[in-house]
């Protein structure tokens, strides 16, 4: 690059749940002080990419995907802190490759780590894999933590609100015209009604999913092996009961795992009565 020519930098932001509480974190202070930076070395800004609400650990973000499809705009990555853009080694190395076959640089403000140098690639690297632990043993807490939880019985775990049932103050409560569909479903199954059956019907009928989409095989099977239309709830290997009512009974849950094991699929455990 000439060396008149001012170097054009990516901005890159990101916040993910947790760190929208911490102090610093916030998405403006973040563009605040990168902006200055850029001022600061007279770099050109050639793109603001800001992903809000998104974890560091997984490479699909919107902003982030942007970014590295826009390469031909910028010459180098500024981010303010590197686990800004990356928790996970292997996914910062994945980009270090890509940024250096196509020529570009990347910075992190606050580290002083610049990987035109030698040293700054190598201290990067090394703290790169400092972040990614410090994630990974979060992560085992969370675990642990939830594991204990499901052996003692109580509470509910972390899952999206299933097919049957809304949340409100802390509980599962019947969604009465989902849990018709539900019981249904259990019925025709019952009534020897593949599960691909089962879903075109509710398809024809303009039935809608719980996200309003439609009817998949795949669906029905969740359905017909959750336990949790019969009153428990599963974590991982656990499976305990939980306050809210069932949709099904036990009896019909353990049929229809027979049927399905009939088939040569894969059943639930079944319940004990």
């Amino acid at each position: 690059m000439d060396a008149q020519t001012p170097i054009r930098a990516a901005i890159y932001t990101r916040v993910s749940t947790e760190d929208q509480a911490k102090e610093g974190f916030s998405l403006d202070a973040q563009l605040e002080k990168l902006r200055s930076y850029c001022k600061a070395r007279d770099w050109v800004i050639g793109g603001e990419y800001i992903d809000d609400g998104y974890s560091g650990r997984y490479l699909k973000r919107p902003a982030y995907s942007r970014m590295m499809a826009e390469m031909d705009k910028w010459d180098t990555v500024l981010v303010i802190k590197m686990d800004r853009i990356h928790r996970n080694s292997k996914n910062f190395m994945l980009m270090m490759e890509n940024l250096k076959k196509s020529g570009k640089e990347f910075v992190s403000m606050t580290e002083s780590l610049d990987t035109s140098t030698a040293m700054g690639r190598f201290v990067m690297d090394i703290i790169q894999r400092i972040a990614q632990l410090e994630s990974e043993q979060i992560g085992e807490r969370v675990y642990i933590g939830m594991e204990q939880k499901a052996k003692q019985s109580v509470g509910v775990l972390g899952f999206n609100i299933p097919y049957g049932y809304y949340y409100s103050d802390g509980f599962l409560s019947i969604h009465r015209e989902e849990a018709t569909v539900v019981e249904n479903i259990y019925t025709s199954y019952k009534n020897n009604k593949s599960m691909g059956e089962i879903a075109k019907k509710l398809n024809q009928a303009k039935v809608p999913t719980k996200k309003g989409g439609v009817w998949a095989k795949k669906t029905i099977s969740t359905i017909l092996k959750n336990p949790l239309y019969c009153g428990y709830h599963r974590w991982q290997e656990y499976i305990y009961r939980s306050g809210h009512n069932p949709i099904v009974n036990i009896a019909d849950f353990n049929e229809v795992q027979d049927i399905i094991a009939n088939h040569k699929g894969r059943p639930s455990k079944k319940l004990g009565k």
